[in-house]
């Protein structure tokens, strides 16, 4: 009896002992372990995402791609495969499948080396969420721990959805429906079930099976979790052989964006680094901007067309690379690299025949260029001359030779083109309120990141005299006051050269009316104005349209727009003489929101009176989800020009598009367009701004280092037909919307040749707009000698 008493007792310490231990061992590390609460909380990685006004994509930032999706979103067919695939017990066992640790055990001793590490989902939530991928035992025994507690704390639901959004899946894909995306282009509630075994089979090894890098392999994967789904009765022999037959479909989608507007991605991640720094990365916020997706789709091709108009009117430059001596199998290896840029296709020359041109692109299609295609292509020699015009196509192209195309309509037909040298600018806003409704800083962001509507500093030549007129204006002149259009010479002994301001023409026009010497773009005239005015004053009343005084030269030339501004300066100096005289200014953010689409901000501009009710709704609607409840009242914007100088710059501008540089425009056949071209020294800088009630949109055409766009290339030929393309897509449909009359002004016929009230018969007299204490007097007190001939000449002496 005693030695059974001791042999109970040998064994009740045998088996007590190993529990005893982990006991201890658990006690030791138990006050070390985080708080499984936090898991509630959880923030996963996501990326910054960055969308139109009206949700389309445009970019998404940051080195995880994850899109989190809750347990419900996740197919039946997945959860089935994930658990025949890494833990077939995962619904009964409470965080350790002591089965699964003794067979890692087994291999363990066995093999000398650690095969599997028996670790349940629970386990791998544990360590993928709290641990680190050492593997040794006190990161296991953590682990484990960590397991326990999770699944008394969180139920089978959470754990499985903690695990499914933070597994990496290989190619920057975090979590299952990301992964459904990267792979299949497509979320996972609509992938089939071969696809959803394939991404089940992802976690063990995302680069051994990944199905884009190894697709055999990761087959073979797929091929055994249908079988164990088989085996454990979650799918029938039906749905097995279905899965089994279907092919390996999957490759690569990156970020796709739904609307092409990089530069106002750049401009969104920039702002939101600003503000948020490095956790603007991470944190899954989603930036809606300003931006409309159909206004800005408009605005890349009037840009991209209008610039290969430019280019193509000035010749061909040649191929980009010559490859005569490659074989027809190695065509495509001399251009398999290069990326299309702007929609141009890179492909090289494979054949040249009679009528046509056979070419080779990057993914190895074939495709034709017929000479009425290329035919255009005359040799570049410079800005201002061509050579002669080629007779056949061997005259443009040769076989190797690498060169750009872009596809028309016919299947397989081309057109022969090449990358612009010279870049462009361009950018619209709402005058209403200075929102950016579209922007592309140039050609194509691929090729060059540089933002040209932000960055370029350039000078704007006449486009910019609209504001010294604004300053005429209110210092007395009227549209019919009489200037001086003659020549003018300075030298103020500092200089060693006298100045000699010209008309681009190089003709004077002796006196002409303040209108006509706007629409007609006289420089003299402009010089004369500032001269009258002070240089001073004339730059501080220009500050009103929210240019830096810093960036006004104080000289004369500002007058003839020497001053380097940015196309968004421009612009947002034209949205003042748009919307009736308020300092709007623009915006991009339209509103924040975070990882849980709450929004956590939004954009809260100045607006003019005509904006104020849409504004106040908006801000109302946000201010009642959570948003932050400072600022809900719309800030109206400040009036910083009289709005009858305003109306009456306004029918200048106009004038200029019904019979001035800007004739183009009329083709749009409407009367609420105004705006006014621009031509810097030696063609370097041609420029259009112009407007309505809706959008004011600038345009600016270039080269990076500044160079003659050549001797017949102005604002009007250059930047006008982009503009003139991109408004007439903006405004179909619209009604016109221009600026109400407001009172305090008249209208009185005039005789167009002096200025003065007209008498009847006036031959050509015509209405001109005044401010009623400017009104000339009628042509009766001219009779009665209550009027002179010098009381009728404007404060600026003629001659």
């Amino acid at each position: 009896m005693r030695l059974l008493i001791v042999l109970f007792w040998l064994l009740a310490a045998a088996a007590s002992g190993p529990l005893l231990v982990l006991s201890g061992v658990a006690l030791y590390l138990s006050p070390a372990l985080p708080d499984v609460d936090t898991l509630r909380d959880v923030k996963l990685q996501t990326p910054l995402r960055v969308y139109s006004k009206d949700h389309k994509l445009i970019a998404e930032f940051g080195e995880m791609r994850r899109l989190p999706i809750s347990f419900e979103q996740i197919p039946q067919g997945f959860i089935d495969a994930l658990l025949a695939a890494e833990d077939d017990n995962f619904l009964h066992h409470h965080g350790v499948d002591p089965a699964s640790l003794l067979r890692a055990a087994s291999e363990l001793i066995s093999t000398g080396q650690i095969q599997t590490g028996g670790s349940t989902i629970t386990m791998q939530v544990a360590k993928n969420y709290f641990l680190s991928s050492d593997r040794v035992f006190s990161r296991k025994l953590n682990e484990i721990l960590l397991a326990l507690q999770i699944e008394r704390q969180l139920s089978k639901r959470e754990i499985f959805e903690l695990y499914v959004n933070k597994i990496y899946l290989g190619n920057r894909a975090y979590g299952i429906e990301a992964a459904a995306h990267v792979y299949y282009g497509k979320p996972i509630a609509e992938l089939p079930l071969a696809d959803l075994a394939m991404i089940a089979g992802l976690p063990k090894a995302p680069s051994a099976f990944n199905p884009v890098a190894n697709p055999e392999r990761a087959r073979i994967r797929r091929d055994w979790i249908l079988g164990r789904m088989l085996q454990l009765g979650s799918i029938d022999r039906a749905a097995y052989d279905e899965a089994i037959a279907t092919p390996v479909t999957a490759r690569y989608h990156g970020s796709n964006p739904e609307l092409e507007a990089p530069y106002v991605a750049e401009m969104a991640r920039l702002e939101m680094i600003e503000r948020f720094g490095p956790k603007a990365y991470t944190d899954g916020y989603h930036v809606y901007t300003t931006v409309d997706s159909q206004l800005q789709t408009q605005a890349n091709r009037a840009l991209r067309d209008g610039l290969l108009a430019y280019d193509q009117r000035h010749g061909y430059r040649g191929p980009e690379a010559r490859h005569p001596d490659l074989a027809d199998e190695q065509l495509v290896s001399a251009i398999r690299n290069l990326p299309s840029l702007g929609g141009l296709r890179p492909a090289i020359v494979s054949a040249v025949g009679d009528d046509s041109v056979s070419i080779v692109l990057r993914n190895g299609d074939s495709g034709t260029i017929a000479w009425d295609n290329m035919r255009w292509a005359r040799p570049y020699l410079s800005a201002n001359s061509m050579g002669p015009n080629p007779r056949k196509p061997a005259d443009v192209l040769q076989r190797g030779d690498v060169i750009r195309v872009q596809p028309l309509e016919e299947s397989g037909q081309y057109r022969l083109t090449q990358l612009p040298e010279a870049q462009s600018a361009l950018v619209s806003l709402s005058p209403q309120d200075g929102s950016i409704q579209a922007l592309t800083g140039g050609f194509s962001f691929v090729q060059s990141n540089y933002n040209r509507v932000t960055q370029a500093r350039r000078q704007p030549g006449s486009a910019f005299k609209p504001f010294l007129y604004a300053a005429a204006l209110d210092r007395g002149y009227t549209p019919a006051s009489l200037i001086n259009d003659a020549p003018l010479v300075f030298n103020d002994g500092h200089q060693a050269e006298d100045w000699r301001p010209r008309n681009a023409g190089g003709d004077f026009l002796g006196p002409i009316r303040l209108r006509e010497a706007l629409y007609r773009s006289r420089n003299l005239v402009s010089v004369r104005l500032m001269m009258d005015i002070g240089v001073d004053e004339a730059l501080s009343y220009i500050e009103r349209f929210g240019f830096n005084r810093n960036d006004l030269p104080r000289h004369l030339s500002a007058s003839l727009g020497t001053p380097e501004l940015t196309p968004l300066q421009i612009a947002t100096g034209y949205a003042v003489i748009a919307n009736g005289g308020y300092a709007v200014k623009p915006w991009l953010i339209e509103r924040i929101e975070n990882s849980e689409r709450q929004v956590i901000d939004f954009g809260r501009p100045l607006v003019t009176p005509e904006a104020v009710a849409m504004h106040q709704q908006r801000i109302s609607a946000y201010a009642g989800l959570d948003a932050p409840t400072r600022d809900t009242q719309v800030q109206t914007a400040e009036q910083v020009i009289d709005p009858r100088t305003v109306f009456q710059l306004n029918s200048m501008l106009q004038d200029v598009i019904t019979r001035g540089t800007a004739s183009r425009a009329r083709e749009l056949q409407r009367s609420d367009l105004a705006g006014k071209t621009g031509t810097t020294n030696d063609q370097k800088d041609g420029w259009f701004s112009g407007y309505n009630g809706d959008y004011v949109t600038t345009v600016w055409v270039g080269f990076d280092q500044p160079a003659p766009l050549g001797r017949r290339e102005y604002g009007s030929t250059t930047a006008l037909p982009i503009w003139t393309q991109f408004m007439a897509a903006a405004l179909a449909g619209r009604p016109e919307h221009s600026q109400p009359q407001p009172e305090g002004l008249v209208s009185v016929r005039i005789d167009p040749y002096t200025g003065r009230t007209a008498r009847p018969g006036t031959p050509g007299a015509l209405l001109e707009i005044f401010k009623e204490e400017d009104m000339p007097p009628s042509y009766s007190e001219l009779e009665i000698g209550g009027y002179t001939s010098e009381d009728a000449l404007t404060p600026l002496e003629l001659f």
